[in-house]
């Protein structure tokens, strides 16, 4: 029933260039073997759903908005898509030397301006790399199973600098990922080779493998919580120090369960003062602040180039 209704999803939509599709989501896991899967890069970059039709393409992120404009570079991708309309799904990446350079990408993301979006497209080109089809030739492709898939994406996608297929292997995802790690990339997808696109859902036929780092944190201050958090806090702001002093590394908010929740926070109520200990370009908005006292351990996907943590979860209290 689930494939079907997705289906019809697609089948009502009498413009494709106008559809709004929810991209399929993963599972995080660790690095694993397996024959029932196949294994691609993750590519550290922007998801993208392509909606091709009358010789014109839409690009769609993530959060369904719509940012062809962005990417006047990609404009003439139809020209390499053999048949009269498509949805595909991948990564719009800024490759540096065989690598996706995110800090690059939101570059890109971040320009608004039609003179200076033409300006930087020329200097940080973007490539489409695309790793799944939804839609071909007015025929929804979702019931298929991924193997079925990649072979009419094979036939779909004519190469350039602007679009290529996701490479990929069978069967050997643990030697797959410590040779991405080594290379520096950002991870691994591991998918079910017999697994349907399920729009808009997370699944366990889908499983993103990511190295990540961890680091000793205090606790600088708080966010006042929302919703089913209402009673304890939002997210943590993080802060080490060293030699040169202290050093703001974001927020986090996901990892707590709910003991954890309540234990913080009135262990943080007794320590409130009016500003913080760590410098800041910017003050963030809504922060309680408090003496660093309390730490904790958490972990994070990679440093940005403030020196916050990215995608930072929290794992334990340091007594």
């Amino acid at each position: 029933m689930m494939v079907c209704a997705q289906d019809s999803q697609l089948t009502a939509h009498r413009s494709l260039l106008t559809a709004q599709i929810a991209p399929m989501l993963a599972y995080s896991s660790p690095p694993f073997d397996s024959p029932r899967h196949l294994f691609e890069i993750k590519w550290d970059g922007t998801r993208c759903l392509l909606f091709f039709q009358n010789q014109g393409i839409r690009l769609q992120n993530r959060r369904l908005q719509d940012i062809t404009p962005r990417y006047p570079d990609l404009a003439g991708l139809h020209r390499q898509l053999n048949g009269r309309n498509a949805i595909l799904d991948g990564e719009l990446v800024v490759l540096s030397e065989g690598r996706a350079d995110f800090r690059k990408l939101q570059q890109r993301e971040q320009v608004a301006d039609p003179m200076k979006v033409e300006l930087v497209a020329q200097k940080l080109p973007a490539t489409y790399i695309v790793f799944d089809v939804l839609y071909r030739n007015d025929e929804p492709c979702l019931h298929l199973p991924l193997s079925r898939r990649k072979e009419i994406l094979a036939d779909l996608l004519e190469e350039s600098a602007q679009m290529v297929e996701s490479g990929y292997i069978e069967a050997r995802g643990l030697s797959f990922y410590r040779e991405a790690v080594a290379r520096g990339l950002e991870g691994v997808m591991a998918k079910a080779l017999d697994s349907p696109y399920l729009i808009g859902k997370r699944s366990r036929h889908w499983l993103k493998i990511k190295p990540r780092g961890k680091a000793i944190c205090f606790i600088a201050g708080y966010s006042e919580g929302q919703g089913a958090r209402a009673e304890s806090f939002g997210s943590l702001a993080l802060a080490t120090r060293d030699e040169q002093g202290w050093r703001f590394r974001g927020m986090v908010g996901s990892g707590f369960n709910d003991a954890e929740l309540q234990q913080i926070k009135t262990r943080l109520s007794a320590l409130e003062q009016k500003s913080p200990v760590v410098p800041l370009d910017e003050t963030p908005q809504g922060i309680t602040w408090v003496k660093p006292e309390l730490r904790c351990e958490v972990t994070f996907q990679e440093e940005t180039p403030r020196g916050h943590f990215r995608a930072p979860a929290f794992i334990r209290l340091i007594e």
